[in-house]
């Protein structure tokens, strides 16, 4: 199992069981502070890496990488799910764009004990950070319709069963209803889990091997 960052203790220590729900209504600026991290500055996005954001690396969008970010983003401009779907893509090339810069093109998704403090691995709160970051980023642009981007979301504590975990989250504006964006569990590159808050949010360690994603 992945050694559980000192990061990810802190925010789950800080959050209550009946108040999960409640975290997304905090800024994700709260999120940045709590964990070491830094926002993004104008197109430059600051890579969490190394468990717990451990590291910090600087990755500037050109403006080929703004041009294709946003073509990425309007093949979902038809609707919420559509939207969602282009998440999705987008969060893969900014996985696959950053790897070489900060050295996470072979990074381990999962739970992965040997990876801890190893440069370019990445744990959840890393996963969350950046997804988010790209996420937040993409909105100021004006390339998000149909979501809003909310402070990442906490859940798990052993004893319920459930692994310590977070996840990037954005809200659908036409239902209101949460959905996590979840880049942890697969290798750099690979689709995000994208899910109801509220299914992810009652997730198990076992569930987290094959989450049913619909």
């Amino acid at each position: 199992m992945m050694v559980t960052s000192r990061a990810l203790l802190i925010a789950i220590g800080a959050i209550g069981l009946s108040a999960c729900m409640s975290q997304i209504n905090l800024s994700p600026s709260s999120w940045y502070e709590q964990m070491g991290a830094l926002e993004n500055s104008g197109d430059t996005l600051y890579i969490c890496h190394g468990f717990g954001c451990q590291y910090l690396s600087p990755v500037t969008f050109s403006k080929h990488d703004k041009v294709t970010l946003r073509a990425i983003l309007l093949r979902g401009s038809d609707s919420s799910r559509a939207e969602r779907a282009a998440i999705s893509r987008a969060v893969q090339w900014q996985e696959r764009r950053v790897g070489p810069i900060v050295g996470s093109s072979n990074d381990i998704g999962g739970l992965d004990m040997k990876s801890g403090n190893v440069w370019g691995q990445m744990d959840c709160i890393d996963e969350a950070t950046n997804t988010a970051g790209l996420l937040i980023y993409a909105s100021s642009q004006g390339w998000l319709k149909y979501h809003r981007v909310t402070r990442p979301a906490s859940r798990g504590y052993f004893f319920d069963g459930k692994y310590p975990h977070a996840s990037a989250v954005i809200v659908d504006t036409t239902t209101d209803i949460a959905w996590v964006v979840d880049s942890w569990r697969l290798s750099n590159g690979e689709p995000p889990d994208i899910l109801h808050m509220s299914k992810w949010l009652k997730m198990t360690s076992s569930d987290l091997e094959a989450p049913d994603v619909r």
